[in-house]
């Protein structure tokens, strides 16, 4: 595709948006609070916001100016840099590919939970009958509601990763819809994408501003966040804190898919990259920090219901059917009036909730997602309304990554003479129904199992290569000199001294380390497990 003829933003607001819808994904809801609760709450911030500025800032910054520069998708500009580093650029589209595959299944689950909401009762609240209907299913009440309705309900999942069978029509109907609206999504290439970042960008925070405000409004909130802003500084002293904190910042920036780099090819030459880089990375972060606020606000809320039901089970006389999480605290205003001396004997005890028993168990990924927010939301009053807030805003953050998840393989892709004959119509057609048909794979009940082997090592590792050659391929092969021009040309000033020293020394090293950290934890981790569902036992087992 010649250079004149590439489509463009129609101003660079969408540009930051896509950019922004792209970076904020479901890891900054489900993984970024999980590393501040495993690595001394506030003190985690320390690490994260120093490797922003090592290394995440200055990596997305270099991304988004060769890709301004070059206007060409990962591989174009690699070949353009050297023939030789094509390769990179490919290595960036399979990533791409291999995340798209299984990405669009959150997006699908999300889907189904949205769906599952409207109802006078969310199917997560309370365990089905039986066949019988003698009681509660048995599966059910060995784990919980939430646990049975994800595991068995939503994946039916099998007991192993060998245990296989047929594709679940329900999921495999959601895949679909998320396919078809990722399609409509990008079916006129950026032009398209430019309109739908304007809601997918901004309607998240739209949500979590609601949930913040009614998070601090509940019994034991204040008690979450005050965990989490309390820093545990001995974390500090351990390496792994600072491991995780560059690899957060790394990944949740989206750097090394070459999404970033294609997004960038359709500015305008002259575009202010540099700013756009700088707002993108503290957005990115402050969301995190955000959304852990209402993430540690409903860990305190769920810890002290539950404290609260056993301490009035044990000091009055009342039947256990009749204190249920949900009416827990209507219970407390009614004993306090009713019995004030016996109460005010456990009042202390209701005002202070010790979290540590519930962030000892904290998860993360869809177990976050999933089973303890649909958990927390069954508390709820008008839980069908906070359900379908909360995963349509799962779904709108799912739905903004995989924009940029599929650009980055769509634009490498029409950059050769081959694909730029297509329209975008019928090559954006194909790219979207090659992956909803090999992503099926993972609505089969050990879908599940696949999707953890991905997740775990199809678009992380290979990633830190990715990004070392980016690095090193435009500062020592490109050339700094030559790059520092460039920029001069783009923005009106060449790069200043922080860039400088982060790109050719800094960020390559940390990389080095990380990768060097990754390698030796593979090797000393022996043999990989994964957690398997065993409907007979209430609990989920490691299985090699």
């Amino acid at each position: 595709m010649e250079k004149d003829s590439r489509p463009k933003w129609d101003n660079p607001t969408q540009f930051l948006l896509a950019c922004v819808s792209y970076a904020i994904g479901l890891g900054n809801v489900w993984r970024f609070p999980y590393l501040c609760q495993m690595h001394g709450g506030g003190g985690f911030l320390i690490p994260y916001l120093l490797m922003l500025f090592l290394e995440g800032l200055p990596l997305f910054c270099l991304e988004l100016g060769i890709g301004q520069k070059m206007r060409q998708g990962s591989v174009g500009t690699f070949s353009s840099i050297n023939p030789y580093l094509g390769g990179v650029g490919l290595a960036s589209v399979m990533t791409s590919l291999y995340l798209c595959l299984y990405y669009n299944i959150i997006n699908a689950w999300s889907f189904w939970y949205l769906f599952n909401s409207f109802q006078s009762v969310l199917p997560w609240a309370e365990c089905p009958i039986n066949t019988n209907r003698t009681g509660p299913v048995e599966e059910c009440e060995r784990s919980s509601p939430t646990q049975y309705f994800f595991f068995r309900e939503t994946l039916d999942i099998s007991s192993s990763i060998e245990v296989n069978g047929g594709v679940h029509t329900g999921q495999a109907l959601c895949l679909l819809l998320a396919w078809v609206i990722t399609y409509l999504f990008v079916v006129k290439g950026v032009k398209s994408t430019g309109k739908v970042v304007y809601f997918t960008a901004t309607f998240p925070y739209f949500v979590l501003v609601i949930y913040l405000i009614r998070g601090v409004t509940l019994h034991g909130a204040a008690n979450g966040i005050k965990y989490m802003f309390t820093p545990k500084l001995e974390q500090l002293a351990n390496p792994t804190t600072w491991i995780n904190a560059a690899t957060q910042i790394f990944f949740s920036l989206g750097l090394g898919f070459g999404s970033l780099i294609a997004f960038a090819s359709y500015n305008e030459y002259n575009n202010n990259f540099e700013r756009q880089a700088i707002a993108v990375s503290l957005i990115n972060s402050g969301t995190s920090i955000f959304a852990s606020i209402v993430t540690f606000a409903i860990y305190g809320f769920k810890r002290c219901v539950c404290v609260t039901r056993l301490l009035l089970l044990n000091t009055f006389d009342i039947a256990e059917d009749n204190i249920t999480l949900d009416t827990a605290l209507d219970w407390v205003r009614e004993l306090n009036m009713t019995y004030p001396e016996k109460f005010a004997e456990i009042a202390d005890q209701l005002q202070t909730c010790d979290l540590e028993k519930e962030l000892d168990t904290a998860v993360e990924g869809t177990g976050l997602a999933f089973i303890v927010y649909s958990e927390a939301i069954t508390n709820m009053p008008l839980s069908q309304l906070w359900s379908v807030l909360y995963f349509f805003m799962l779904l709108m953050l799912g739905m903004g990554s995989m924009l940029g998840n599929i650009t980055g393989v769509i634009t490498p892709l029409r950059d050769f003479k081959f694909f730029s004959k297509m329209s975008n119509e019928l090559l954006n057609g194909i790219v979207c129904l090659f992956c909803f048909l090999l992503g099926l794979g993972f609505s089969t009940p050990s879908g599940n199992y696949w999707f953890t082997m991905f997740n775990d090592y199809g678009a992380s590792f290979s990633l830190l290569f990715i990004v070392f050659f980016e690095s090193i391929a435009i500062v020592y092969i490109y050339g700094m000199k030559r790059f520092e021009k460039d920029m001069e040309d783009m923005v009106g000033h060449r790069p200043n001294w922080y860039w400088k020293i982060m790109w050719k020394v800094v960020s390559p090293l940390l990389l080095l380390v990380v990768i060097t950290f990754y390698i030796v934890g593979y090797i000393q981790g022996g043999t990989p497990t994964y957690h398997a569902w065993k409907k007979d036992f209430d609990i989920k087992l490691h299985i090699v």
